[in-house]
């Protein structure tokens, strides 16, 4: 239902025009991964190293395009945590770039779908979620040593 309390017919808009309609991430395993998790309404949680996985739908911070990518994550006090490594890549994600541009976002996590506010964590609290991210996933911990880069933790409060 569209914010006018109509139903909003997202099958014929426009790809990417709304977060319900996003377009997909590019990369033909994460496109899978996507396609997967939605067709089975979330019920295909993890990735290959079994970690849990959220779908994050960003706003292009240039093309005001909604794109959606699948992520690992982890729960901290009712706020998803997710992590910009890009595998240690010397760059920054695109859909971090684009959620400091525009911080509110859409999720899927499991079967339910919500708003959230995304912002980078403090420094006084990212030692703590990085440690709890680095236990779901240890190969965080390599990516930083790989990169110059510091690895950015982004926490995602859910909208009311």
């Amino acid at each position: 239902m569209g914010d006018d309390g109509y139903m909003t017919d997202t099958t014929s808009a426009q790809p990417g025009s709304s977060p319900e309609n996003p377009i997909d991430n590019d990369a033909e395993w994460v496109k899978k991964q996507i396609e997967e998790y939605v067709a089975t309404d979330g019920e295909l949680t993890f990735s290959k190293s079994q970690a849990p996985l959220l779908l994050l739908t960003t706003k292009g911070r240039k093309s005001g395009v909604w794109r959606r990518t699948a992520l690992i994550y982890g729960e901290d006090d009712g706020r998803q945590i997710i992590v910009a490594s890009m595998g240690g890549a010397p760059k920054h994600p695109v859909w971090y770039l684009n959620l400091e541009a525009n911080p509110e976002v859409y999720l899927q996590v499991g079967a339910d779908s919500f708003y959230g506010t995304a912002r980078t964590a403090t420094p006084e609290e990212k030692p703590a979620l990085w440690e709890k991210m680095v236990a779901i996933y240890p190969d965080y911990a390599d990516y930083q040593l790989k990169t110059d880069r510091e690895i950015p933790v982004v926490v995602i409060d859910p909208k009311a």
